[in-house]
């Protein structure tokens, strides 16, 4: 584990995989960390220079006041200039993959290809349970409160920005067992390729081949950098 001071914040963040290869950044759901990449950033490591942050209130990243997620999304881009490196390949889960996706509406030069697995869309999520604070420590609630507010009542414009990216994107939904709707997520992005693997919101943890499956089609599919076909791809796992 290595540890940048950018954008205000520390960030802890892992490294993996040849310095010279393609960029690949992997970005944790909430109350995750690092660790939960386990596996699957060897796997890509051995093509890509795979980077692996804590979110900021998240592990051992720094736990500042603000947790606005376009300060997340900016994070990233901060790390991806402390360490010399150009446009990434950028992979999200859940708050993750929305990091991931205000990034490339916040900072289309940093970004080469995009995949947000089972992603909540940039529209409001009705029926969620008020958030009870329990005793876990790895992770800062007031991050829990803050993104909260923004993943239920999201920025209007991030769904109008996202009809705009310009880079191949997948789309990965956990199924009717999953609590958000990824298909409308990948109704925004132009050119983005959905596939459904039915296992929920943690599908690299319930299908762990069927979704390095996926991603790596999908890497094999854009590698010349062109923007990756319309259209659902067929359902895996």
């Amino acid at each position: 584990m290595r540890t940048a001071n950018v954008n205000g914040i520390r960030l802890a963040f892992r490294e993996e995989g040849d310095a010279t290869a393609p960029p690949m950044v992997l970005l944790h759901g909430r109350t995750a960390d690092h660790n939960d990449w386990n596996g699957i950033t060897q796997h890509f490591a051995a093509r890509h220079h795979v980077v692996v942050p804590d979110l900021r209130g998240h592990g051992a990243s720094g736990r500042p006041d603000g947790y606005l997620l376009t300060d997340m999304a900016d994070d990233v881009a901060a790390l991806l200039d402390h360490l010399g490196l150009g446009r990434a390949t950028v992979v999200g889960h859940s708050l993750g993959g929305v990091v991931a996706y205000v990034l490339a509406v916040r900072h289309p030069d940093r970004v080469e290809r995009l995949v947000l697995e089972d992603a909540p869309p940039p529209y409001p999520l009705e029926g969620r349970p008020p958030l009870v604070e329990d005793d876990s420590v790895h992770f800062d609630w007031r991050m829990m409160h803050a993104t909260e507010r923004q993943l239920v009542r999201p920025d209007p414009a991030w769904a109008e920005a996202l009809r705009r990216v310009a880079v191949p994107a997948l789309v990965l939904s956990g199924g009717p067992a999953s609590p958000f709707g990824a298909e409308r997520l990948a109704e925004l992005i132009p050119g983005a390729r959905l596939v459904t693997i039915g296992v929920g919101h943690l599908i690299h943890v319930g299908d762990r081949k069927a979704f390095l499956r996926a991603v790596d089609d999908f890497l094999a599919a854009t590698g010349t950098g062109t923007a990756a076909g319309t259209g659902t791809g067929p359902g895996v796992g």
